[in-house]
């Protein structure tokens, strides 16, 4: 019998200081722990085959409070966190005025060891001044909350600034990365997603945690629904046919004539097995075909419109701006390449 391979998890360690706000350091680990097995238990849709493990470090393993009250709680010391794929560093409250040379020895210490060692070593917002002080940073290109490049400069000068843009990856084997302002830590994750487990990955994450774009609302993240399940062989019969054949013409009678139902039996018994009428179905199917083509090909909007049905793009794109709120090309912008790093 073969055994099929289980690909390891990756490990995340998310640093914790004093310093550290919990926003981000909590966002990040609830994405990270939902990568992958997210998408299964809101869509039913099958899992991604990679997943995080991601744990928070400190410096001891006791939970403490944060420098407003708030309770962080490590999973494990940094001497327990022996080795890490993946390390990040969250935002961290300092001021203009605070010093910090030879602030955080011993978590600049592991910091170092960690990237000797191969890890990935990240950082988010001000998170940069500890990656700076660990010498990580030390001429190579980063980036950093607008309002702490002034302290970069004068405590790090020998970082590579570039504080215009919101992401950089530098270094040797690009394992430096850093991210600007508090918010741009959805960027971060969302690039650590796709480079460790694909950018289908990435995309789902992003509609899950609707990441990015949301001024036409929740409409363009949302994603087809996984049918229930049933026992109705007839209907499954049709499912199964259109699943190959969703780009055929009088879709409805082809299922129909799969069934080997009447029309009206088949109609009725469709929607109570799957909760949508034929043609609902066969709408929504197509749909998320043509989705899966604008963000993966560079097929024209009139031949995507053509390979999943509809002889009239216009028809089609009139059915996609009302089942995803924009417009193909809107919806391609939007989800074609959902990691830019702002070269």
């Amino acid at each position: 019998m073969t055994v099929p391979v289980v690909p390891k998890k990756i490990s995340v360690c998310l640093v914790a200081v004093p310093e550290t706000a919990t926003g981000v350091l909590h966002g990040l680990y609830e994405v990270f722990s939902y990568v992958g097995s997210g998408w299964e238990m809101l869509t039913g849709w099958p899992p991604g085959p990679r997943r995080f493990s991601p744990r928070i470090v400190a410096s001891g393993p006791e939970p403490f409070h944060n420098s407003v009250g708030l309770p962080i709680a490590p999973h494990m010391s940094l001497e327990e966190a022996k080795r890490a794929d993946i390390v990040i560093v969250a935002d961290l409250a300092i001021g203009r005025e605070d010093e910090t040379r030879g602030r955080w020895p011993e978590v600049a210490r592991w910091l170092r060891h960690q990237h000797a060692q191969g890890a990935l070593v990240c950082s988010v917002c001000t998170g940069s001044l500890m990656l700076a002080e660990a010498g990580l940073l030390d001429g190579v290109e980063a980036t950093c909350h607008w309002a702490a490049t002034d302290q970069i400069r004068f405590r790090y000068p020998a970082v590579q600034l570039r504080p215009e843009r919101v992401l950089v990856s530098s270094g040797v084997e690009h394992r430096i990365v850093t991210s600007g302002g508090n918010a741009s830590w959805t960027d971060l994750a969302l690039y650590i997603v796709a480079r460790f487990c694909g950018e289908d990955e990435a995309r789902r994450t992003a509609k899950l945690f609707l990441f990015g774009d949301r001024s036409n609302g929740q409409a363009p993240f949302a994603a087809r629904v996984r049918p229930p399940q049933h026992d109705d062989a007839a209907v499954t019969a049709a499912q199964v046919w259109i699943a190959e054949n969703y780009g055929s013409p009088n879709p409805v009678a082809g299922m129909t004539a799969v069934s080997g139902l009447a029309p009206r039996t088949f109609k009725r018994r469709f929607e109570a097995a799957a909760g949508y009428s034929p043609l609902e179905y066969v709408q929504s199917l197509r749909v998320e075909e043509a989705k899966q083509m604008l963000e993966a090909s560079d097929s024209g909007i009139d031949a995507i419109a053509e390979e999943v049905g509809y002889g009239e793009p216009a028809a089609f794109r009139r059915l996609f701006k009302r089942t995803t709120g924009i417009s193909p090309l809107q919806y391609r912008q939007r989800f074609r390449q959902v990691v830019t790093l702002n070269e």
